[in-house]
């Protein structure tokens, strides 16, 4: 973990100003899913240690699969507010 947090802040932390928490959140995202699935690691080979999947077409799916249900029976936590 505290390789993690070192590239985290040398990679982006250290080289990036960020106006709003929403910013924030975006950029860091942006990092985190090319760290984990494009940037080599040396441990791992070279390789990504998460490589990204390669899904089936949505028509390849079950019916049942792709029925959603309606948005009026979606239930949706309301979001923690930060303080």
């Amino acid at each position: 973990m505290e390789s993690f947090n070192a590239r985290l802040r040398d990679e982006l932390l250290d080289g990036e100003i960020f106006y709003s928490l929403r910013e924030a959140e975006v950029v860091i995202e942006s990092w985190r899913e090319h760290y984990n699935t494009v940037r080599p690691h040396a441990s791992l080979g070279f390789r990504p240690p998460a490589p990204e999947v390669v899904l089936p077409t949505f028509a390849a799916w079950p019916a049942a699969l792709r029925r959603l249900a309606p948005p009026s029976t979606q239930v949706v936590a309301p979001r923690p507010t930060l303080n």
